[in-house]
């Protein structure tokens, strides 16, 4: 959990570095800073900023091009000052033309994240499992993609180039995207939407040694593989945009509709954190720390 005080702890270098050992990444989405230090607290190496999840939480609307640059960049910041593990943000479509896509990337890695994800539709997009998606000419995509990477003040903050061209033009049409984007300097390719387990081998095998993302998301267009299936494929990185969103929404459901039944939460107690517990897990001690130490007189 990051400090109020306390220096950077270099999270961009650390998941380029675990990409190049040869590790697969596991970064469970959240929405806000207090799902990313739960994510930290179970003890993953990263986070993954959604941007399905944060559309739902701050507006209670779809993702479909609603959230803005500023609004994205916000809740970027909020999550990767919260904790100390890397955090790997959805910045959309760059949100504009290349000289957008330059301030896009100084915005996000000046909040603190280690790796964004850049994709290639038509503003505005839409979430990578809905249908009715439309992408931009592949080189105005590649061009996005070399302005990102010459953007980048440390070479170790990642740009991850994702098309969405499997539901507009085709499997292999977007492999052949995938190609021009990495030839362009992505540090990793995001196919994404394959609709079959073949069409994942046939991802991997396409590039190999190349670090690759997976989208897990519960219920949409892509079938669930098991993790042993994902490291002997290759994938170097795998988020959960919806895992935790879907279970926070339950969870909630469950809650309200035994308070609305029972008028008290007294039935709901047994089963929620203590309250002081839940005061030190959000960092009350640190605060009441900082108070003694900088107590006027």
């Amino acid at each position: 959990m990051a400090r109020l005080l306390g220096s950077a702890a270099g999270t961009a270098r650390g998941l380029r570095e675990q990409f190049e050992a040869g590790e697969m990444v596991l970064a469970p989405g959240c929405y806000d800073a207090l799902g990313a230090r739960l994510v930290e607290e179970a003890g993953f190496s990263a986070a993954y900023m959604t941007g399905f999840g944060s559309a739902a939480a701050r507006l209670g609307r779809p993702d479909v091009g609603l959230m803005t640059l500023p609004e994205m960049v916000d809740n970027a910041r909020r999550i990767a000052e919260a904790v100390d593990i890397a955090v790997v943000a959805d910045a959309d479509t760059g949100y504009g033309n290349s000289i957008n896509v330059i301030r896009t990337v100084r915005e996000y890695e000046a909040a603190g994240v280690a790796a964004i994800h850049l994709e290639d539709q038509v503003m505005p997009k839409k979430c990578g499992h809905m249908s009715g998606k439309q992408v931009v000419p592949a080189a105005e995509m590649a061009a996005k993609v070399s302005a990102a990477v010459a953007a980048r003040r440390s070479p170790d903050f990642l740009i991850i180039a994702r098309t969405d061209a499997r539901a507009v033009e085709g499997l292999e049409a977007a492999i052949g995207r995938a190609r021009m984007y990495r030839e362009a300097g992505a540090d990793a390719l995001f196919v994404e939407a394959p609709e079959s387990e073949t069409e994942i081998e046939t991802v991997a095998g396409a590039f190999p040694g190349v670090p690759l993302l997976f989208n897990y998301a519960e219920g949409g267009k892509t079938p669930p593989l098991g993790y042993e299936r994902l490291r002997e494929l290759g994938f170097s990185l795998v988020i959960f945009p919806l895992t935790v969103l879907l279970s926070a929404t339950a969870a909630m459901r469950d809650a309200l509709a035994r308070l609305k039944a029972e008028g008290t939460p007294i039935e709901l107690l047994p089963s929620l954190p203590p309250f002081d517990e839940f005061l030190e897990f959000i960092g009350l001690p640190e605060i009441q720390e900082l108070e003694r130490r900088f107590a006027e007189g």
